[in-house]
C-alpha cells in the first residue's frame, strides 16, 4: 500500500508544529522519519493515522483520501504501534491484543476460534505467548511495546505506523523488532530515534526539524556528518563493517 502525505500544517495556539510535509512511501517500503526532540515527527504520524486532523494538507492511502473513509475502513488499511499506550481497565495481555480484531468485526460480532488462532500466532511472533493471561499493567515498559506489536500484527494490515518503536527495548529485542517489521512485507512509516537503527533497516528516510522537512533519500545519502551536524549539531564520522552495513560515530 502507498501512503502520501501532501502539504501538511498543523499549528497548536500561534506555534506551526509542522509547516507543509509532504512526505510518500511507495508499497511495502519501510520509510523513517528523524529529527530531534519537538521537530513535529509525532505530530505526522498522528496526522496519518487520524488522531490529528491537519490544519491544511492530506493523507491519502492508496490515492483515496484518508478524511473519506470511515474509521474502520482506514484501520484494515493501517496498524499502528503508538508511544504511549494506557488502559483504564485491567485487561489481560490476550484481551489487549485481541482488539487488533475489532475493525474486521461487525456491530456485537464475537471472537471466533480463527481470531483467537491470530492472536496466539501474533504473540509468539513477538516471544510473549507465555504472557497471555498477565494484566497488561503489570508488564514492563518494553514487555508492553511488544504486545502493543502484537495487537497491531492480528490487525493484519497492509501497512503499519510505529512512533519510535523501540523506545524501552534493550538491544535483543530492538533488533529483533526491526527484523520482524521488515519482514513483515508491508509498507512501514515509523519515527525513529537512533540514527544507527535508522541507517540500518529504513529504505528512506525523511528528516524533520522545527517542522520543516530538510532532506529525505536513501540512508547513506541523507546521513551524512554534513546534516547530523545541521539538525543535531552532533560531530559525527560514518564508518562501514566487515559486512558493508553502515555505522555512525558520534565524536
Amino acid at each position: 500500500m502507498k501512503i502520501t502525505t501532501e502539504d501538511i500544517r498543523v499549528s497548536f495556539h500561534a506555534r506551526e508544529i509542522l509547516s507543509g510535509v509532504s512526505i510518500e512511501s511507495e508499497n511495502k517500503e519501510l520509510v523513517g522519519l528523524i529529527g530531534p526532540n519537538g521537530s513535529g515527527k509525532s505530530t505526522l504520524l498522528k496526522c496519518i493515522y487520524r488522531i490529528l486532523k491537519p490544519d491544511a494538507g492530506a493523507v491519502y492511502l492508496d490515492e483515496e483520501e484518508l478524511h473519506s473513509m470511515s474509521v474502520k475502513d482506514s484501520a484494515r488499511k493501517m496498524a499502528v504501534v503508538a508511544q504511549h499506550n494506557y488502559y483504564n481497565f485491567d485487561f489481560t495481555v490476550r484481551e489487549v491484543v485481541l482488539m487488533g480484531r475489532a475493525p474486521h468485526k461487525k456491530t456485537l460480532e464475537r471472537d471466533n476460534a480463527r481470531d483467537y488462532q491470530i492472536v496466539d500466532e501474533a504473540l509468539k511472533t513477538v516471544q510473549m505467548e507465555r504472557f497471555a493471561e498477565r494484566t497488561f499493567s503489570t508488564l514492563s515498559g518494553g514487555e508492553q511495546q511488544r504486545v502493543i506489536l502484537a495487537r497491531a500484527l492480528a490487525q493484519q494490515t497492509p501497512a503499519l505506523i510505529l512512533d519510535e518503536p523501540t523506545n524501552h527495548l534493550d538491544i535483543t529485542h530492538q533488533i529483533m523488532l526491526m527484523e520482524l517489521v521488515k519482514k513483515l512485507n508491508v509498507t512501514v512509516i515509523s519515527a525513529i530515534h537512533d540514527l544507527n537503527i535508522a541507517a540500518a533497516y529504513c529504505d528512506k528516510i525523511y528528516v524533520l526539524k522545527d517542522g520543516n522537512l530538510e532532506g529525505y533519500g536513501t540512508p547513506q545519502d541523507v546521513l551524512t556528518p554534513e546534516l547530523i551536524y545541521r539538525i543535531y549539531r552532533v560531530e559525527s564520522e560514518i564508518v562501514y563493517d566487515s559486512h558493508g552495513k553502515m555505522h555512525i560515530l558520534f565524536l
